[in-house]
């Protein structure tokens, strides 16, 4: 018989413990077993996701009991309200600051002048000075007014030299233009603004920029007086100091004075049209003085600033000072052609130039007495020339100018871009020329023949070989007042190699035409030409009336040609045949077609 359990004579009570191998997996009432749950189904609810079964009243939890969220100073952490607060803490702050900025603006800061702007290293060339401050050299400013706002002038020490040199001009006008545009940009993020781009080449206007006139009398600039020099003249000069000006400086690094004349007549043009007074400044001219190859140009009524105030840039100065170094950075997009010299130019933009070119040279190209009078009397013997005897129609030859230009120039034309144009091509078009213009079978068949027996050509060249080549042989020489010779003429005049003689150096000559090493040169020594660059050398006497000798001649050379032919055969690429163009006129040279150009289809330009 088994044994009874007994129960009644314990104290304790005992508890059955289920053993480890019992199957503990969750009934099926508890995991759906009518199937899965699809999200299409309409059993579908999220049940699922927060499942949990009954708590089991033998068995201890499996997951520790959840933690209650901790209170802090303000009670419970909420995320939503955390944020609100943040962001309406940043609007109180943005409201604070944009109050403080336009009291600033409006008001001004207690002691403005004595905060300097940081300098940033990238910015490290530019001065930035306070208004009580300036720099013992030239240069473009920094400056703040009252009100704290920055601005920007141009600082030239009263008592500097008078002009200043071409390299100083280009870097100042460098300069300046890296100043106005740091002065956007600190104006452009104090007053939220976009910073606009700068265009010195152009009529825009920096609204920032303080001129020296008013920077003197608001203080961010000494007092420099009142002294008064006349560029042109040199001299003290009682007239009131003109409104606004320019300054023509004739300096310059290239040899040649085809270039330097085209921007001077050209920037007499843009003067006149800007209402400035202009100066011309030949102080340091490669050519010398100014009056010994043209008169005295026309002086305005007024006199010439002080020197401190005829500023490089910006172009809207009210005293501008140009050179040729600086022309292109000020007028740039008036001086400049339109695309390469393959390219012709817009018609419009052309006869702009072209107009600005000729008002220069109806004022300034007036030759010296002297000269002046030769190229007068050359013209009425060269129009002499071509007239018929006993004409009843009064049908008169034709005179077809030639300007050859060789020497350290070449053409446009792609096959000749390293040699020069054959002669032929010159002799073949001013021949052509005076046939077309002299039909035989037309009305005036026997006027035309004898016209044509009166017709020739004026022959212009820097290559003293042109004038005794066979293709031009019996051409006139444009002018026979200065020649340059050639090294076989100049030997032909000089004394017997036979008789002892004080040394000189070995002979040269212009063969081959003009070359900027040779001009350099002049009235130097061999020993000296070969030691150096002369151009770093103020030149001596004699070199100034060798190379004034060499701007008369060039000059005398287009007087004649302008005034004596009745059409003009030349290479564009040369700056002496646009010369003559504007010589010519617009009319006579464009219009009717007298002023011809045989390198290439090219088109009249300016400067390229």
């Amino acid at each position: 018989m088994p044994p009874k359990l007994d129960l009644g004579g314990t104290s304790h009570v005992k508890a059955v413990i289920s053993p480890p191998r019992i199957n503990l997996r969750r009934a099926a009432s508890y995991n759906h077993d009518r199937g899965p749950l699809s999200s299409t189904s309409s059993r579908f609810n999220f049940n699922h996701l927060v499942f949990s079964p009954p708590p089991s009243p033998g068995l201890p939890s499996l997951s520790p009991p959840a933690k209650r969220p901790s209170r802090g100073l303000f009670g419970t952490i909420r995320p939503l309200r955390t944020i609100r607060y943040t962001l309406r803490l940043l609007s109180i702050v943005v409201v604070f600051y944009v109050a403080l900025q336009v009291l600033t603006w409006l008001f001004g800061e207690p002691t403005p002048a004595a905060r300097k702007p940081s300098k940033p290293a990238a910015q490290a060339e530019m001065e930035m000075v306070s208004r009580e401050e300036a720099p013992d050299r030239p240069a473009p400013i920094v400056v703040t007014d009252s009100r704290g706002r920055a601005m920007w002038t141009v600082s030239i020490p009263p008592g500097s030299d008078f002009p200043l040199t071409m390299r100083e001009y280009v870097d100042m006008c460098a300069k300046c233009r890296q100043v106005a545009a740091r002065t956007q940009h600190m104006r452009s993020h104090s007053h939220g603004l976009h910073p606009v781009s700068l265009k010195f080449g152009t009529d825009s206007t920096d609204q920032y920029f303080v001129d020296v006139q008013e920077a003197e009398k608001a203080g961010y600039l000494p007092n420099g007086g009142r002294s008064r020099r006349d560029p042109a003249s040199g001299l003290e000069a009682d007239k009131p100091v003109c409104k606004k000006s320019l300054t023509f400086v004739l300096e310059s690094d290239d040899a040649g004075l085809g270039k330097t004349l085209m921007m001077l007549w050209t920037a007499y043009g843009l003067a006149e049209t800007e209402g400035r007074a202009f100066f011309i400044d030949d102080t340091r001219w490669a050519y010398g003085k100014y009056t010994s190859i043209f008169k005295l140009p026309p002086l305005p009524e007024c006199s010439a600033p002080p020197s401190h105030e005829i500023l490089p840039c910006p172009r809207h100065a009210r005293h501008l000072v140009v050179s040729p170094a600086t022309m292109d950075e000020m007028y740039g997009g008036v001086v400049r052609s339109l695309g390469t010299p393959s390219e012709s130019l817009d018609r419009a933009h052309q006869k702009t130039q072209f107009d600005l070119a000729r008002k220069g040279y109806e004022a300034l190209s007036q030759l010296n007495k002297e000269d002046g009078h030769y190229v007068d009397t050359r013209v009425r013997e060269l129009m002499a020339k071509r007239t018929v005897p006993k004409s009843r129609g009064q049908r008169n030859g034709l005179a077809v100018g030639v300007h050859v230009r060789r020497g350290d120039r070449h053409p446009f034309e792609y096959q000749y871009r390293h040699s020069y144009m054959p002669l032929n091509l010159y002799s073949d078009t001013a021949r052509e020329i005076i046939d077309n213009k002299f039909n035989h079978s037309g009305p005036f068949g026997g006027e035309d023949k004898a016209a044509k027996g009166q017709s020739f050509v004026i022959l212009a060249s820097d290559d003293p070989m042109v004038y005794e080549s066979a293709e031009l042989a019996g051409a006139s020489r444009a002018q026979e007042r200065i020649k340059l010779a050639s090294k076989q003429t100049i030997q032909q005049v000089s004394p017997d190699k036979s008789v002892m003689h004080k040394f000189v150096d070995e002979t040269f000559g212009w063969e081959g035409g003009f070359f900027a090493a040779m001009f350099w040169n002049l009235g130097a020594s061999t020993a000296h030409a070969a030691g150096g660059n002369p151009g770093e050398t103020p030149p001596s006497a004699e070199t100034l009336r060798l190379r004034s000798l060499v701007g008369r001649a060039y000059m005398m050379d287009l007087a004649v040609l302008a005034d004596a032919s009745d059409m003009i055969v030349c290479t564009v690429s040369a700056v002496g045949c646009r010369l003559l163009a504007v010589m010519m006129g617009w009319e006579s040279a464009m219009e009717q077609g007298n002023w011809v150009n045989i390198d290439g289809g090219y088109a009249w330009m300016g400067l390229e």
